[in-house]
């Protein structure tokens, strides 16, 4: 790219950049109005919570599977019109078109039984049937009522899946829970990287501007003693190269400062063109994080220690699973009540008559080509993988933590040198600016003098970066709030 066409970019660039800015608000905001910004309506929180209601939902509709089911069956009408073939005496079958009206009501209620896998029900219910054929006959009409009748069945040897359920389920809603608490914090984390490139950006933006000055400055200078012979060509060629690597440098720093502001602008959920005016946090919490207790609270608090303890249970219910459906399975279904019939209602529950049933199932594999065993022994595999696999990851879950601990208290460290490293050039600013005023120094030592100063200040608010991002990481690693001493795990209510 030549010089010409540098020259054009950063006039169109600045072009731009004037435009857009001129007609946009102004948003003053600091660290912290940020993040409550980003944890309430940002589109990933928003998704987040749309996660955990799912979550909560699903949760919410296994724990009535433990509640009794009340259930009304009813058909009002059932009309029929088609031959029927009736047995007779002599063991003949003659077919006679009927035309019949059916109607039937049942009210049942159901309750699992958790420990046993079965089921216990009680109910009512009443059929009537009505034959247009032999309307003239008293018969053609008829009742078949059910007062009351109470039942169960019961899986014999088979595979427990409440028993299981009732341990899993609320390992997965409490899971869901705590993960939501880390993807707030998260978004803490990524809104405050965010915030720094927007704030560093802006600093490196106005270094930029300042180099730009300097450098037309020193063109300018440098053009007037060319004319009088007091410098060479080559050293003017020089100089103009300098401004035109500014003119380059302050381009490609409009260009951050606006993809920062947009990025920024988007993960926020800000649908209108905004300007940042930022204010980062000079002030360190005052705190100490104990590795001891960092890890004491990332294993009670964090998903990942639920999602742990769930994938060996799960690999346990599979081998259990495959346990179960290698035997025999077998049912036992009982039913007791009372019932009678009649062609009247009233008939029909007049002196009911006693009502059992009971009946025995039997499944028994035969011949099954070694399939239940071949799925036993894959469910053994599985689970002698997890137990390796969430030993593993346990391991690795602590060092992350423990890992996190030392950088955190490093890092805050660079801070402090980094602030010091700021004060100097300040006051050297300062200093310099002084002796401009009372013209001991030229301009461009002034500037040079800025120049160091914003350059040491975005150096530390690199660290300060750094510094809070391992802050917001800690809390997500470990869902707790060192500098509260309280938990980051909260209940949400839907």
């Amino acid at each position: 790219m030549n010089f010409s066409r540098i020259s054009i970019l950063f006039c169109f660039l600045l072009f731009c950049n004037s435009i857009v800015f001129s007609q946009t608000k102004k948003l003053e905001l600091g660290l912290s109005d940020v993040i409550v910004l980003a944890q309430s309506d940002a589109p990933n929180v928003l998704l987040a919570k749309t996660r955990l209601a799912t979550d909560y939902w699903n949760y919410q509709s296994f724990l009535a599977d433990f509640k009794p089911q009340i259930n009304l069956n009813l058909t009002p009408a059932d009309l029929s019109r088609s031959p029927v073939a009736f047995l007779n005496p002599d063991g003949t079958r003659t077919f006679l078109r009927t035309t019949n009206l059916n109607s039937s009501f049942n009210i049942r209620a159901s309750q699992t039984i958790t420990r046993t896998g079965g089921r216990v029900f009680a109910g009512t219910g009443l059929d009537y049937l009505y034959n247009f054929e032999s309307a003239a006959n008293p018969s053609s009409s008829n009742y078949f009522a059910t007062p009351i009748f109470v039942g169960f069945n019961q899986p014999l040897f088979a595979f427990n899946n409440l028993k299981w359920d009732k341990k899993i389920q609320p390992l997965i809603y409490n899971e869901a829970t705590k993960r939501f608490a880390e993807e707030t914090e998260t978004i803490a984390r990524v809104t405050t990287e965010l915030f720094f490139d927007v704030y560093i950006a802006q600093i490196n933006l106005q270094s930029n501007q300042l180099d730009k000055t300097n450098a037309d400055t020193l063109y300018s200078v440098a053009q007037g003693r060319y004319s009088v012979g007091r410098i060479a060509e080559t050293d003017l060629l020089q100089i103009e190269l300098s401004v035109r690597n500014a003119e380059a440098a302050l381009a490609n720093a409009l260009l951050q400062n606006q993809t920062s502001t947009e990025q920024l602008r988007n993960y926020l959920g800000i649908r209108e063109v905004v300007e940042f005016k930022l204010t980062p946090p000079d002030d360190l919490p005052n705190f100490t994080v104990d590795a001891t207790k960092a890890l004491e609270e990332a294993k009670k608090n964090r998903s990942k220690s639920v999602e742990l303890t769930r994938r060996l249970m799960e690999a346990e219910m599979r081998l259990a699973q495959a346990k179960g459906d290698a035997g025999i399975n077998a049912s036992v279904t009982g039913l007791i009540g009372l019932s009678q019939t009649g062609n009247t209602l009233s008939k029909a529950y007049r002196s009911p008559l006693d009502r059992e049933e009971v009946a025995i199932q039997l499944n028994i594999p035969i011949a099954d080509w070694g399939k239940a065993k071949a799925q036993m022994e894959i469910a053994k595999a599985e689970r002698e993988f997890n137990i390796m696999d969430v030993e593993q990851e346990r391991i690795n879950f602590e060092r992350e933590v423990l890992l996190n601990v030392q950088q955190f208290d490093m890092i805050k460290n660079q801070v402090n040198l980094a602030f010091r490293a700021f004060e100097i050039s300040e006051k050297r600013e300062e200093i310099t600016r002084k002796r401009y005023l009372i013209g001991k120094i030229e301009v461009i030592d002034l500037n040079l003098a800025i120049r160091e100063k914003n350059e040491a200040l975005a150096a530390y608010m690199r660290s300060l970066r750094a510094y809070w991002t391992s802050y917001y990481q800690l809390r997500s690693l470990t869902l707790y709030d060192f500098e509260n001493g309280k938990t980051l795990v909260k209940s949400v209510d839907f």
